[in-house]
């Protein structure tokens, strides 16, 4: 090589896309990317599936179509500013939200990096999160709300209630610096979405025939199918959070298994013993509680510690249902409030306890007591609780005011999916 080649290739070596390639992490890389792609996969077909086989055929299209267009909506939504207004400085407002720097991603070219990962891929990540929340809420109003009420609702809900919580929690606000735990959203997913699931079904109102008028799933096989696709996806929600494949992912993935399969178990137990037999509703419904309640706790906490998150879960889940549809009958059609709501609650206080180290977690921060974590964990709750429940509230009244919530009574009778998308879901045979 002459001179001129070798002093050239140094020179090179010197140029940025070279630095950037000597830092990146091919390995965590490629485990965001695969963690991304199972979390979205858990909206859709996941998710998706999991809620239309639950709901009556006549609103079976209606439902996938919601979540089909919510993971669009918010998709652009993120790209738009969502994704900045979280991650970006916020200047002197830091502690509360973000900046609009990275609002349409200028400058974000493929050698940027978030950590030791491209940020196009940090980006994608927690895109797909925001794209599960708002879509999570779908449960508690399906087979009653107009088409339209739906975006404008997903979209302000996320832009009014999601964007400063998660900032909060995840982009360096207020709460990250009281030293909240939060591994993958029980806060900032579970109990902000199950709070806004709780009031939507309260101001719009029950379904006709409600509870009088028995409404089961019309497909369980459908149901069965989905859950199964959100518990191989929750892989990546939660053993993703952890941003490295190494062992805390390791962990993070082993606690959200016996989590959900604790959950499962205690559920359908429940089930048998006070019904005489096991529900197949039932292990599928203890298996999501499970997974939603060691959300938060899954990169904190060892395997014991998930065990017995798990089957709290499906104590606490089990009788919050009963307690929300039978004894306030209140139309949360989908469960979401006492799954995701109650399950997110009681997962991210037992965060605190069994983040302890004598206790098989990870250890509490140099001089922080147990009493204290969860003090910061129950805080955390009780300000997202407030927060969601006022503006999912108020964004609810206003749209109801300008456009109307509901479909009428002979709309609903009829169907969502003749109704508001001149298709059926299934042939008549």
């Amino acid at each position: 090589m002459s001179k001129r080649n070798l002093k050239l290739f140094f020179s090179l070596l010197l140029l940025p896309q070279f630095v950037f390639a000597a830092e990146l992490n091919q390995a965590n890389t490629a485990w965001i990317l695969t963690s991304t792609t199972l979390v979205l996969f858990m909206t859709i077909p996941g998710l998706s599936l999991f809620y239309a086989g639950l709901v009556r055929s006549k609103n079976v299209l209606s439902v996938l179509m919601q979540c089909f267009a919510i993971t669009c909506l918010v998709s652009i939504l993120w790209l738009a500013g969502g994704y900045s207004f979280i991650f970006a400085n916020g200047g002197d407002l830091q502690k509360f939200i973000g900046g609009a720097s990275k609002v349409f991603l200028p400058g974000i070219t493929t050698g940027a990096l978030t950590g030791d990962i491209p940020e196009s891929v940090f980006f994608m990540f927690q895109m797909t999160f925001a794209i599960i929340t708002p879509a999570l809420i779908v449960g508690a109003f399906a087979e009653r709300m107009k088409f339209s009420a739906m975006l404008w609702f997903s979209a302000l809900w996320l832009i009014i209630v999601y964007l400063p919580v998660c900032h909060w929690v995840w982009g360096g606000g207020w709460l990250a610096d009281l030293g909240v735990m939060d591994f993958a959203g029980g806060i900032v997913i579970h109990v902000n979405a199950g709070v806004a699931a709780l009031v939507s079904a309260l101001v719009i109102g029950k379904r006709k025939g409600f509870p009088t008028t028995a409404m089961p799933p019309h497909n369980m096989t459908m149901v069965v199918t989905g859950a199964g696709m959100l518990w191989v996806g929750w892989f990546g929600f939660n053993a993703g959070s952890a941003l490295t494949s190494d062992g805390r992912a390791g962990m993070a993935m082993l606690a959200t298994h016996i989590g959900a399969a604790s959950g499962a178990l205690t559920w359908m137990f429940i089930e048998w013993l006070r019904y005489g037999k096991p529900s197949v509703l039932g292990i599928v419904t203890g298996m999501v509680a499970g997974l939603g309640t060691i959300t938060p706790a899954s990169g904190f906490v060892g395997p014991v510690g998930a065990l017995i998150i798990g089957v709290t879960a499906g104590i606490v889940c089990f009788y919050a249902t009963q307690f929300v549809k039978r004894k306030l009958i209140i139309d949360d059609s989908l469960d979401v409030f006492p799954v995701h709501g109650v399950g997110g609650i009681t997962g991210s206080l037992l965060t605190g306890v069994f983040a302890v180290g004598s206790l098989g977690g990870i250890g509490l921060a140099d001089g922080v007591s147990m009493a204290h974590q969860v003090g910061v964990q129950a805080l955390a709750v009780v300000v997202t609780i407030v927060w969601s429940a006022v503006f999912s509230y108020i964004i609810l009244k206003a749209l109801d005011r300008c456009i109307g919530l509901r479909v009428t009574v002979d709309e609903e009778v009829q169907g969502l999916d003749t109704v508001l998308h001149e298709e059926t879901g299934y042939l008549d045979l």
